[in-house]
């Protein structure tokens, strides 16, 4: 471990030591969401630099939490795949993140706004079998209010196969629907913070195209899985 050691032979401490470097929970979250390849798992931690991502993956492999391995069918693509002891951490992490959920105020969370991140989380979740069937379905979301312009505009590429790509960049597709919104909304909205039948109501959210598709938006948007978890804060 990159840390000094707590020199204590309390297995908190020694277990400290290899999951309370900076940015380890975030990995094991998406790690345990499913994310297993290199850049994909870049996706889901942004923020974190590439060469500091291979390094805690690698501390991880030599914990015993993650092991390398050639993805299936490739020979040049490897995967990070938890282990039974990298499993065993579920609980912890998603304790992590209920206690945040329940416990932490809304505008401290709000504060840290991350189009990315958001997109990525929201494609995991996206209900596939309430869009339609048999052919492909491409949901533009736009954030016009965002100074960054890579931030304002993301796809969603549904495949009648169920499958689920994000792109950052035009794929060039006919879009079936617009949704545009302002950042802190939808990101207030997936989290649970906020009705998106307020937000549309409220002229916060707007759909532009397919109407069938915008009338099912509630059932295939999802949410985070810490929506349900019962707030104690305003």
């Amino acid at each position: 471990m990159t840390q000094p050691s707590y020199r204590q032979f309390c297995p908190t401490a020694m277990a400290a030591e290899i999951l309370c470097t900076r940015w380890t929970i975030l990995l094991l979250r998406e790690l345990l969401d499913g994310t297993s390849r290199f850049n994909d798992l870049r996706r889901g931690v942004p923020r974190m630099s590439p060469a500091l991502l291979s390094r805690r993956l690698k501390e991880l492999e030599e914990a015993g939490v993650v092991v390398r391995r050639r993805a299936q069918g490739s020979s040049d693509i490897f995967e990070y795949c938890l282990t039974e002891a990298g499993r065993e951490l579920e609980p912890i992490v998603t304790a992590m993140g209920q206690w945040g959920q329940r416990w932490i105020e809304t505008e401290v969370s709000l504060q840290h706004l991350d189009a990315q991140l958001l997109m990525w989380s929201m494609r995991r979740n996206l209900n596939t079998d309430a869009l339609p069937p048999e052919r492909r379905c491409v949901i533009q979301f736009q954030y016009p209010e965002q100074p960054v312009p890579a931030d304002r505009h993301w796809w969603f590429i549904a495949e009648a196969d169920g499958s689920v790509d994000l792109c950052g960049i035009d794929p060039g597709f006919d879009v079936d629907l617009y949704v545009s919104s302002d950042l802190r909304t939808m990101t207030a909205v997936w989290m649970g913070y906020e009705s998106l039948t307020t937000a549309l109501a409220d002229e916060k959210v707007h759909l532009i195209g397919d109407r069938a598709i915008a009338s099912s938006i509630r059932t295939w948007i999802g949410s985070s899985g810490l929506a349900v978890v019962e707030r104690k804060v305003c």
